[in-house]
């Protein structure tokens, strides 16, 4: 048997912090699709991946002699309500590798069965599901948005039970590490400080060395994790990506994208906008991401109060003054951003406001938000993107202002127009595009849309002749108006 060289840090913490537990095996694994490019860079030979016994193991049935299989504990805050006891209720943790990079990379099956923390659930995920978080998470991928990644999705031959009866499948995914805000909030609310102590270390040595040598390490792994996440945020906005159930055990510290549920791309700009359909009170809304975010860190801050400056006062003063660090840290990851998209390459005063011009036009016309920023950067004249407003001349008075603006820019014109195809996707994953891919697959077992649609994301920012549609947004009858988790 091929031996995945895996390295397992998380396992050697302390018993409390997991529970060892197999996968279920399941009767029938089929490969739907090995991500070789990721295995390469992982180290592992997708050719055996793609054998007989690599599937075996991609679905659970064989673990390898180095894996050592965890389910992960962890508490959570979801839509604002405190719960103590989550963790991996369908994910188990086969272990860490250190990829081609140096990197230490975790392997994680999604749907491999029962754990301790399944909540009486069936720990199994379904084939709509997997397909999904494969597509969103490697498009976000492509996109250069940190992001978990998707090495390998087996059908497994059984049926599992949500609304309906379902495929079922397996997503083997890959993350820097799966450690959530919702981790250090398990050992918080037990007011175990040893816990914290020893979890803050293991974050500090595996994702933020440099707050190692800092005069206060743990206010500096506040910091940093308070940079990542302003900085993810902002991407998000960018590509106009709503995550939909941003609790805080969907949080990961190290700054990556993950847990890919009732995710979505919006076609027409809408700050209001809501995908997921539990999520009643827009509480996770487009514009709310990055206010739900700072949210979640003020929830980490109270965890790591203990390991803060002595008393509580001098604590909270700390974590409050990393805190405060989001706001700015996130208005410039943003703003540098929309100045990208609009071919802006020197900042300017004004530029904000220029943007938000533009936005608010967009809103209020129901134009969309994708192909108005590229269209903007490969027409040569303005009927291409007027034609995406309700009300062309709403554009048209925001245009006259941008067209000033770019006169102040003394670059070479086709270097601009470059910089701004780089930053502005053709082709995002949009939500009628995956769901008539999970309808194939599901219903008919085709998988063609799949991986033709999966092609055509790995490079966003190309023109890609021949593959227009994908650019286009959804007629009426095809519009998605809520997307589920799958759980």
């Amino acid at each position: 048997m091929v031996r995945p060289p895996f390295d397992n840090s998380y396992s050697r913490l302390p018993d409390r912090f997991f529970a060892r537990v197999a996968p279920t095996p399941v009767p029938a694994p089929r490969l739907i699709r090995v991500n070789a490019p990721l295995a390469a860079e992982l180290g592992l030979d997708p050719v055996w991946l793609a054998s007989e016994e690599g599937v075996q193991v991609l679905a659970g049935n064989r673990v390898p002699e180095t894996a050592e299989p965890i389910a992960t504990a962890y508490a959570g805050h979801q839509f604002g309500g405190f719960v103590p006891q989550l963790g991996d209720g369908r994910a188990i943790l086969l272990g860490e590798l250190i990829d081609r990079h140096g990197v230490r990379r975790d392997v994680q099956l999604k749907g491999a069965g029962p754990t301790p923390y399944s909540r009486r659930g069936d720990g199994r995920a379904a084939l709509g599901p997997v397909l999904r978080e494969y597509l969103l998470s490697e498009a976000m991928a492509a996109l250069g948005i940190p992001t978990t990644r998707a090495l390998a999705a087996v059908a497994t031959g059984e049926r599992v039970r949500r609304e309906t009866v379902l495929p079922g499948a397996v997503l083997a995914r890959v993350a820097s590490s799966h450690i959530r805000v919702g981790t250090f909030q398990f050992f918080a609310s037990r007011g175990d400080v040893e816990g914290l102590r020893t979890l803050a270390d293991h974050v500090i040595a595996r994702h933020y060395p440099d707050a190692a040598g800092a005069e206060r390490p743990y206010r500096a792994l506040l910091e940093a994790v308070v940079r990542a996440q302003a900085e993810l945020i902002a991407r998000w906005l960018l590509v106009g990506f709503i995550h939909g159930v941003m609790n805080t055990d969907n949080m990961a510290i190290a700054g990556e994208t993950i847990d890919y549920g009732p995710c979505a791309f919006m076609d027409e700009y809408d700050p209001g906008a809501v995908f997921s359909s539990i999520d009643s009170y827009g509480r996770y809304a487009y514009a709310n991401q990055p206010s739900i975010a700072q949210w979640n860190l003020v929830r980490l801050a109270e965890c790591l109060l203990p390991l803060l400056s002595g008393t509580a006062a001098a604590a909270a003063d700390e974590a409050n003054e990393a805190l405060d660090a989001f706001a700015p840290a996130f208005e410039r990851a943003y703003h540098a951003g929309l100045g990208r998209k609009l071919g802006l390459l020197t900042e300017r005063a004004g530029d904000p406001e220029l943007a938000q011009g533009l936005l608010e036009a967009m809103a209020s016309e129901a134009a969309d938000f994708t192909l108005t920023f590229r269209r903007l950067s490969e027409a040569d004249d303005d009927a291409a993107v007027r034609s995406l407003f309700a009300d062309p001349a709403a554009f048209d008075a925001w245009a006259q202002r941008w067209r000033r603006r770019l006169q102040e820019e003394q670059g070479d014109p086709e270097a601009r127009r470059a910089a701004m195809l780089a930053a502005n996707p053709a082709i995002i994953p949009r939500n009628h595009r995956v769901e008539a891919v999970i309808r194939a697959a599901v219903d008919r077992d085709d998988f063609a849309p799949f991986e033709e649609l999966l092609a055509v994301l790995a490079t966003p920012f190309e023109p890609q002749p021949g593959f227009e549609r994908y650019r286009e947004p959804p007629a009426t009858h095809e519009r998605v108006h809520a997307t589920f988790c799958g759980t």
